[in-house]
């Protein structure tokens, strides 16, 4: 006898299924390789999972020899099987109680047991093999009674006419992303997208005419990721400290240079934030151990984050940002949505501030006035220039007392302070040799600073 352990739901009308705290939706879309037609499947979405069914035109499902076509009226029939010694029963089911499904026939192989009948089609549920009921057992345990059922089968069977066979595929969402855009380009499809997961694998691309529609399934899918993605954040962060915790993780991706055109093709990057450090890996870290393997990795406050303007992109590529680390060339990202994006740049910003919290203080060897001194950047006690091996204070001032700045963009740089008793603007000059990383740090202190003026956000970084 031969049984298909492959499982499928059965094929029903166009229904579409939301529950957006389940967040669950089931509907039919058509699906492609990007290069041939699209083919009609059913779309499954779960928590965890995307589901595509997909009608399987590679199999043979041929009526009985002796029949013209299967019953009209879908009332339970019983049929008595001789089994053979070469083929068994010949025939192949699919379904099961853990697929919430009827046990479907889903083959009938040709001169063999069950075609010999004339009475069994596929589409045929199995009621029950020699009177017992099997509608509540698992496929496999449905394999076994009908592999033991004896020489002479009795099946109890109904007629689905919607039951035709279907091809499975499962996709996981965890440490997947959503993307409309053709792959490493930024060529954005008008009315479909694929869901890409670890080591490039994907759904296919996944077609809806209806606008509407398509941007329900963009939604409910995006939620889903995001939320495995925060489960997964959860899940490392218990191995660190506050100061180390993970702040941002998911996919963008990167402009890279071709033939010496920016921004000719795109690669995918895993982002993650976590602790001083901003990383960018190929493939998502699986494990903490993981963490450690990142392709890219600079000092939050040592890098600049800038989101790029509509008008300043460098093509079709929407919601983009800049990454740029002291003396490291600057990167070029993009993200599917502005919800992401803002999503990065809040992310960001708690970001600087538990890494300004965690360094406290950072000095840079200066020169002031021809002498030779430390600038330092203080948490707590702001700018303060040190001269002499004694280091002796010559001058300190806090941030909020900053009221500008201006430099050369080579190594010359001037600070602005306002005293606060005559209230009169002085002007430091300095000079420092590795001045992007100073401008760079400074931005990130005084970041962090206009972030703590909200004593509710600093809460949630120092106990996040």
């Amino acid at each position: 006898m031969k049984i298909n352990a492959t499982s499928s739901k059965m094929a029903t009308p166009i229904e579409e299924k939301v529950d957006q705290n389940l967040k669950t939706r089931t509907g039919m879309v058509m699906i492609s390789d990007g290069k041939s037609k699209p083919e009609l499947a059913r779309l499954h979405l779960s928590m965890e999972m995307i589901t595509i069914q997909k009608q399987d035109t590679t199999t043979p499902a041929p009526t009985p020899t002796n029949a013209t076509h299967p019953p009209i009226e879908s009332k339970e029939r019983m049929v008595q099987i001789t089994r053979q010694k070469v083929g068994g029963l010949g025939l192949s089911i699919k379904g099961g109680a853990e697929h919430k499904l009827p046990i479907l026939i889903s083959r009938i192989y040709k001169d063999q047991a069950a075609d010999a009948t004339g009475q069994l089609f596929v589409g045929d549920a199995i009621i029950k093999v020699n009177g017992e009921y099997i509608t509540a057992c698992p496929h496999d345990d449905a394999v076994n009674i009908l592999r033991n059922a004896g020489d002479i089968v009795v099946l109890t069977v109904k007629h689905y006419r919607a039951a035709t066979p279907f091809l499975q595929k499962q996709f996981p969402l965890m440490m997947a992303y959503v993307t409309r855009y053709i792959y490493g380009t930024d060529k954005l499809r008008p009315n479909a997208f694929e869901v890409r997961g670890l080591n490039g694998t994907t759904t296919g691309i996944i077609h809806c005419d209806d606008l509407a529609i398509l941007s329900q399934w963009l939604k409910y899918i995006t939620d889903n990721v995001v939320g495995l993605t925060s489960l997964q954040m959860k899940l490392f962060n218990r191995n660190f400290p506050v100061g180390e915790r993970i702040e941002y993780m998911g996919w963008v991706n990167e402009g890279v240079i071709n033939n010496h055109i920016s921004w000719q093709s795109y690669k995918p990057r895993f982002l993650v934030l976590k602790g001083t450090e901003v990383m960018l890996f190929d493939s998502p870290p699986l494990n903490v151990s993981g963490l450690t393997k990142a392709n890219v990795a600079y000092k939050v406050y040592q890098t600049m984050f800038r989101v790029v303007k509509e008008s300043e992109t460098v093509d079709s590529r929407q919601h983009c940002f800049l990454l740029q680390s002291s003396g490291h060339e600057p990167r070029y990202l993009s993200v599917e949505t502005r919800q992401e994006l803002l999503r990065i740049e809040n992310s960001w910003n708690a970001a600087i501030v538990t890494s300004v919290i965690k360094l406290g203080r950072k000095t840079f060897a200066v020169s002031h006035h021809g002498k030779t001194g430390g600038l330092t950047l203080d948490w707590q006690a702001g700018f303060s220039l040190t001269e002499g091996a004694d280091a002796a204070v010559i001058w300190q001032y806090k941030f909020s007392q900053l009221r500008g700045s201006s430099d050369d963009g080579k190594s010359k740089l001037k600070l602005h302070f306002q005293d606060h008793e005559t209230r009169t603007i002085e002007t430091k000059e300095l000079e420092c040799h590795v001045l992007q990383s100073l401008l760079f740090c400074m931005h990130a202190f005084l970041t962090a600073k206009v972030a703590s003026v909200d004593p509710t956000f600093l809460s949630s970084i120092q106990q996040a």
